[in-house]
């Protein structure tokens, strides 16, 4: 796990790589790689790479980076972990290849030669990187199929340059700072930014599963290689092979086994919740010993539900696990508030629990660990599941009435505004709550369309909302393949939009800023292939039969326990102190808060960064 970033100057009049703003940007991103870094210039001036290193695989000067093939044609810079690596190059070597190293990145360099840009179909694990091929002159650009690894590239019509952070593109100080109105409105809409926008309208994210190739003429249109959609639509048409549970258990046991591919310890991060047991108890059943399990747990809930130290406690012994709490308050929420606020890369409303548990992680001497993040997008474990289809279902035979939507939101808006106590949401119900996409922003939302110009600039508002285009937007994670069942549907919804676009965003910039490596195996498309169809796992509710994965199952005191949500209290800490009483815990209300604090602190004015 690494930070990279590069300049290519591909146009002939374009000027020379400036090696001191690859180091600039080095320099933003420092906390990705504490254990080296490289900077290489090509001879001709015109292509630069810069790298950052968390030395988890081959930890010899043998992965340094960023790396050369052995005639000197290929150079690579990458960020994050092939778990099939090994596989990869006994295939290679079965070819006649040779290797200098033991490292994934190699592997890389030679599949590319093998292969082409095709070769991304066959990587199993998270990635970003940029790969120069002196002998075409290209620069091909590259991201992981479901988005763990993130890549932001800019282009000024001379220059492409990119890097693991869009902050570090802005400190290398060649890209300008004009906000970009798309990423701000989706921000406020959705708590996080959605591809590929970010909140600079120079800064754009390379979307997840989607290769860019830069030649002569300059970076071409992103080519995308994988889709949620697409992916569960083929899984529903195969066949189901034997028992559903024995098949959701070996997909389970097979990732995990994949994911503690390192040359360092692998902990796990532990909540009350079944998904991060399960992998705690699977670990321990593949035989890994010693293992390290770090809970996070909030002075604001201790003797609440939300508390998680308990029965994490309780899972922890039943697996033989050395189990670290770490409590934060509120006084520890502010001293790190400037920090955080500097480290998130784009604004998001998530990522505080992950930039704790990931500082406990750090102060215990740990590299790597893994997260439960994405069980509940592929077992259906948020209320969406439920929700949007039941929506859909009984509201869309009111979307064939022309203007009723409309008409009600406007009605509903004004009796809301005259103070009858209406939830922000209930005045669109019926204008969106009939369609998939419609149906999603109702329920995945932090303010609405109408709303926005009670926080927002209304111009800002008109060419953002024009821009994003948001239901287009969601409609578009549906688009792929045959039409879905509504358990898939959801999921592929959830996968492709909230867990890409904010909950795997947060776990790498939360993460690295902490050196913290987080894998997680439950995001994973060859996991998600070999889980029985999205029918199936509905129908033997998905998130009980995880808990029987680990050969000792999860105690029922774990799996009867009402889901809370992984949270915190920043919002209550928000309202105390600006003065308002909170008599309990409103997670909608926080949510809102934080968003505008998030925007007022940290990017409200254009040179934000």
């Amino acid at each position: 796990m690494c930070g990279i970033a590069g300049i290519h100057a591909y146009l002939d009049v374009s000027p020379r790589v400036d090696r001191g703003e690859i180091v600039r940007m080095n320099d933003r991103m420092k906390a990705r790689g504490p254990d080296g870094s490289g900077l290489w210039v090509s001879d001709d001036g015109r292509t630069g790479f810069g790298h950052l290193r968390l030395a988890i695989i081959d930890l010899s000067e043998g992965g340094a980076q960023p790396m050369h093939a052995s005639d000197g044609r290929l150079t690579i810079t990458f960020n994050g972990e092939i778990y099939n690596y090994r596989e990869l190059k006994a295939d290679l070597q079965s070819k006649g290849r040779r290797f200098r190293s033991e490292s994934d990145t190699e592997v890389l360099l030679q599949l590319y030669d093998e292969y082409g840009a095709d070769m991304v179909r066959r990587l199993r694990g998270m990635f970003a990187f940029g790969l120069w091929d002196a002998g075409k002159r290209t620069l091909l650009l590259a991201r992981d199929p479901l988005g763990i690894k993130p890549l932001y590239w800019a282009d000024d019509g001379w220059t492409v340059r990119f890097a693991s952070q869009a902050k570090a593109l802005l400190a290398g100080g060649a890209v300008p700072r004009d906000p970009d109105p798309a990423g701000i409105v989706g921000f406020h809409l959705f708590g996080s930014v959605p591809e590929p926008f970010t909140v600079w309208r120079s800064i754009h994210t390379l979307p997840a599963g989607t290769t860019l190739t830069v030649d002569a003429t300059g970076p071409g249109t992103p080519q995308p290689y994988y889709d949620v959609a697409a992916a569960l639509t083929e899984r529903a048409t195969r066949a189901s092979n034997g028992d559903a549970r024995v098949q959701l258990a070996e997909a389970v046991r097979d990732s995990v086994r994949h994911h503690l591919v390192a040359d360092v310890p692998v902990a796990v991060f532990l909540s009350a919740g079944l998904d991060s047991g399960a992998l705690l108890g699977t670990m321990a059943g593949l035989g890994v010993r010693d293992i390290t399990a770090v809970t996070l747990a909030f002075a604001e809930f201790k003797g609440l539900a939300q508390d998680e130290a308990p029965l994490a406690a309780e899972v922890a012994a039943r697996y033989g696990a050395r189990q670290i709490v770490r409590t934060v308050d509120r006084a520890e929420f502010e001293r790190d508030l400037p920090a955080l606020l500097d480290a998130m890369d784009l604004p998001t409303i998530d990522g505080i629990n992950t930039w704790f548990v990931a500082k406990a992680a750090r102060e215990a001497g740990i590299k790597v660990a893994l997260s439960g993040l994405g069980a509940d997008e592929c077992f259906g474990g948020y209320p969406s599941f439920t929700d949007v289809p039941r929506s859909v279902h009984w509201l869309r035979p009111m979307s064939w009435l022309p203007g009723l939507g409309v008409l009600a939101r406007h009605g509903l808006s004004a009796a809301r505004a005259a103070g009858l106590g209406l939830h922000p949401k209930a005045p669109g119900v019926l204008q969106y709550g009939g369609d998939w996409a419609g149906a999603y922003l109702l329920r995945r939302g932090v303010y609405m369309p109408w709303e926005l110009d009670e926080v927002l600039d209304r111009e800002l508002v008109e060419e953002g909302l024009r821009r994003l285009a948001p239901l287009s937007r969601i409609a578009a994670a549906l688009q792929a393949g045959a039409p879905l069942g509504d358990f898939d549907r959801v999921a592929a919804l959830e996968t492709a939009l909230y867990m890409r676009n904010q909950l795997l965003r947060d776990a790498d910039w939360a993460g690295m800023s902490h050196s913290i490596e987080i894998r997680v195996p439950y995001v994973d498309p060859f996991f998600l292939a070999a889980l029985p169809p999205g029918e199936a796992l509905a129908a033997m509710n998905a998130k009980d039969a995880v808990a029987d994965v680990p050969p000792q199952p999860l105690p029922d005191s774990i799996r009867h326990r009402p889901k809370t949500g992984f949270s915190t209290p920043v919002g209550r800490w928000l309202r105390e102190a600006a003065g308002t009483p909170s008599s309990g815990i409103d997670f909608s209300a926080a949510s809102r808060d934080w968003a505008l604090s998030v925007w007022r602190a940290g990017w409200a004015g254009p040179a934000a960064a």
